[in-house]
C-alpha cells in the first residue's frame, strides 16, 4: 500500500514560540510533522514577536521553578545548534513593598529550589540601584539567573531547526476546518492533510478553531505593562552596571506585573486563563488531538518544556511533570454541554 503524501504523524497549527517549540521536539523525535502558520512570517500579530523577553527562574509556584531548570538547559542547547547567542543574563530585579505576599513566597520558592538569590532592603537597593527611583517602603529581591531572551532570534532559529530535522513549515496558510477521527483532518485556504495527531497552539486564535469540536477555553486578553530602554552600547546593561532587569509586583493600580527590560518592544494580541495558569491537555473526547493555551505574561521563557510536554501528550508518552495544574477539567464544565 502507497503511504498517502499528505499524511503526517503530528500536524502543529501556530507557529509562535510554544508551536515552534512543540514542532522542534516532535521532529526531534524523527516524526513527520507540518507546522502550520496563519500569517507569513515573521509577524507581529500574536504574543511571540518583538526583540526580547525576561527569563527567570523567580516565580510563587514550585512547579514553574522546577520546569525553568531544564528550560535553561534547552535554551543553551538551541543555541549551540544554532550557533548564536539567544540569551543573556543581566539579573532580574524584584521590587515591592516588604508586606508584599507575593514577594515572600517568591522569596520563599527560591529558597526552596536552592536558586541562588538575594533579598536587599530599602537602603541596600539604594546603595546596590542608584539609578532606581524607590517608592516609601520598597524592597528587592534578586535572582542572579534572570535575564533576556532575543524573541525574534530564537523564533528564526527554531523554524530553521524544524526545517533541519525535516520538519516543513507552511506560512501563510490559514486553517479553516479541522475534522476530528482516528486520524484527524486539517483544510486550509489552500490544501487538506491529514494527521495522526493534531496540537493546537494558536494564541489568540485558539478558540476559533476549538468552538467546532465543542468546547471554548476561558482565555481573556491581557494588556502587560512594559518597560523597555534602548542600550547605547548593546548588552551593557545588567546587575554589574547597576541597571538589571526589574519586575514590579503590586507597585500601581495595574491589574499585573510591570516589567522592565533593554531593547526595543511593543505590545501585541495576549491570552491568558483566569487562573493565570498555562492549559496542556488533550481534548476531553479526542485523545489524539493536544491543546496547548493561555501562555501570555510568562510563557516564552518556558517554552522549550511547554513544547516538551505538548509533543510528550501527543506521542502518548509519560511526562516527567505533574500536569495537574494545567488540566482544562480545574475549570468546571468547561464545553460539557457540547461534547
Amino acid at each position: 500500500m502507497a503511504v498517502q503524501k499528505d499524511l503526517w504523524d503530528a500536524i502543529v497549527i501556530g507557529a509562535g514560540i510554544q508551536g515552534c517549540f512543540t514542532a522542534y521536539h516532535l521532529a526531534k523525535h524523527g516524526k513527520r510533522v507540518l507546522l502550520l502558520e496563519q500569517f507569513f512570517l515573521p509577524h507581529s500579530r500574536g504574543s511571540s514577536h518583538g526583540q526580547s523577553r525576561i527569563i527567570r527562574r523567580a516565580y510563587p509556584e514550585d512547579f514553574y521553578t522546577q520546569m525553568m531548570d531544564e528550560c535553561y538547559q534547552i535554551w543553551a542547547q538551541l543555541e549551540q545548534e544554532a550557533g548564536t547567542q539567544l540569551h543573556r543574563q543581566t539579573g532580574l530585579l524584584l521590587l515591592g513593598r516588604k508586606e508584599n505576599p507575593e514577594l515572600k513566597t517568591i522569596q520563599a520558592t527560591l529558597s526552596r529550589q536552592g536558586v541562588e538569590h538575594q533579598c536587599l532592603s530599602s537602603e541596600e537597593l539604594k546603595q546596590r540601584f542608584p539609578n532606581i527611583r524607590l517608592a516609601s517602603g520598597e524592597v528587592g529581591l534578586l535572582d542572579k539567573s534572570g535575564g533576556v531572551l532575543y524573541a525574534d532570534k530564537a523564533l528564526r532559529a527554531l523554524q530553521d531547526a524544524i526545517r533541519q530535522l525535516g520538519g516543513i513549515v507552511h506560512d501563510g496558510e490559514k486553517v479553516v476546518e479541522i475534522k476530528p477521527g482516528p486520524l484527524v483532518s486539517v483544510k486550509t485556504i489552500s490544501k487538506s492533510y491529514q494527521a495522526k495527531n493534531l496540537v493546537i497552539t494558536a494564541g489568540p486564535w485558539t478558540n476559533q478553531l476549538l468552538r467546532p469540536l465543542g468546547i471554548e477555553l476561558p482565555l481573556q486578553t491581557l494588556r502587560i505593562n512594559v518597560c523597555y530602554w534602548r542600550e547605547k552600547v548593546p548588552g551593557s546593561y545588567g546587575v554589574s552596571q547597576a541597571f538589571p532587569c526589574f519586575l514590579g509586583l503590586g507597585l500601581s493600580l495595574a491589574p499585573h506585573h510591570i516589567y522592565g527590560l533593554p531593547s526595543r518592544e511593543y505590545p501585541g494580541l495576549m491570552k491568558n486563563t483566569p487562573d493565570e495558569h498555562f492549559i496542556l491537555d488533550r481534548h476531553p473526547k479526542y485523545d489524539n488531538i493536544v491543546i496547548g493555551a493561555g501562555f501570555s505574561g510568562h510563557g516564552f521563557k518556558l517554552s522549550p518544556v511547554v513544547g516538551k510536554i505538548l509533543c510528550e501528550l501527543s506521542m502518548k508518552l509519560t511526562t516527567h511533570y505533574d500536569l495537574t495544574p494545567f488540566q482544562m477539567s480545574r475549570f468546571p464544565g468547561l464545553g460539557k454541554a457540547h461534547l
